[in-house]
């Protein structure tokens, strides 16, 4: 099996996400990593490749390369090439259903997954870091239709067979991340695996760890008990435990709700089943903010 770290959100190119992104290249053994970064849900974002370069070259002394997919279509051996050789490989955020829809058809998810396969480490913020699951709560309508959406389930390579939500204490244009999540598990009697901004879930052959490099960020397990959505906080030690303890919860009688996660998501008065109110206005300012902050997907 492979290397996996799922990264919840949080500015890599202004160093936001430094110690995450420092296990990251650690993971992969080697003095001077290869690492390849793939734009393809920021549009092939030049700004984003140069925010990478800083830190992955700069910072942390990798050699660094990028993959272009949008406007460009390289071959399958090029492709190959570029996917294969890499020691890690790292996906930044954005527009989840469209990067997704690409790389199906130039097949870069089956290449992906083979360099999983060979070890190479897989990293990823927001959209980065959906791909790697079987299904992921995305805000990639709002690239769309901006005066009118709602979250939507955009389905993943299925890596980690799990429906993820990124910036799980975040929110696209004022609307909440968590709110509209836990009403998705609920639809889809789904395990749920919430990741906070400046928050990562590192996944290490059958093994994983929660890292955060902000106080009070986490990850967090969602799934039906009986009627209700529970959240429940997953420890993070230093030590790695069996995925498997991850993706099923063994309730022993009815588990305490976690009040204060709880309370906060769901206030009664203003629940929603996904989306975001009409005519809300701030989209504009979301898309000026997106080339600087954390690409949410």
């Amino acid at each position: 099996m492979g290397k996996i770290v799922a990264v919840g959100g949080g500015d890599m190119r202004e160093g936001e996400t430094l110690p995450i992104d420092r296990e990251v290249v650690e993971l992969t053994g080697r003095a001077r990593p290869k690492a390849l970064f793939i734009p393809t849900a920021s549009y092939d974002s030049v700004e984003y490749w140069e925010g990478f370069q800083k830190i992955y070259c700069g910072e942390l002394g990798c050699e660094t390369a990028v993959l272009y997919l949008l406007n460009l279509a390289p071959s399958e051996a090029e492709l190959e090439e570029s996917i294969l050789s890499s020691d890690l490989i790292y996906v930044g955020g954005g527009n989840t259903l469209k990067m997704m829809r690409r790389w199906r058809k130039l097949g870069v998810d089956r290449l992906l997954e083979r360099a999983y396969n060979q070890g190479t480490v897989l990293a990823g913020v927001s959209a980065g870091a959906i791909c790697w699951f079987s299904y992921g709560h995305s805000d990639s309508m709002a690239f769309y239709q901006p005066d009118d959406w709602s979250y939507i389930r955009v389905k993943g390579m299925g890596l980690i067979d799990s429906l993820a939500c990124p910036h799980f204490d975040g929110e696209t244009a004022g609307v909440k991340r968590q709110q509209d999540f836990l009403q998705m598990v609920r639809r889809h009697r789904a395990m749920g695996i919430g990741i906070d901004n400046h928050c990562a879930i590192v996944f290490v052959d059958g093994g994983f760890r929660v890292i955060a490099c902000r106080p009070g960020a986490g990850a967090y397990q969602v799934y039906k008990d009986g009627q209700e959505v529970a959240v429940r906080e997953i420890a993070q030690i230093q030590e790695f435990r069996p995925v498997s303890t991850l993706l099923q919860v063994q309730v022993v009688g009815r588990l305490p709700r976690p009040r204060p996660l709880l309370d906060r998501v769901l206030p009664s008065a203003h629940l929603t089943l996904g989306g975001r109110p009409h005519g809300h206005r701030s989209f504009h300012g979301y898309l000026q903010r997106f080339s600087r902050r954390c690409c949410p997907g």
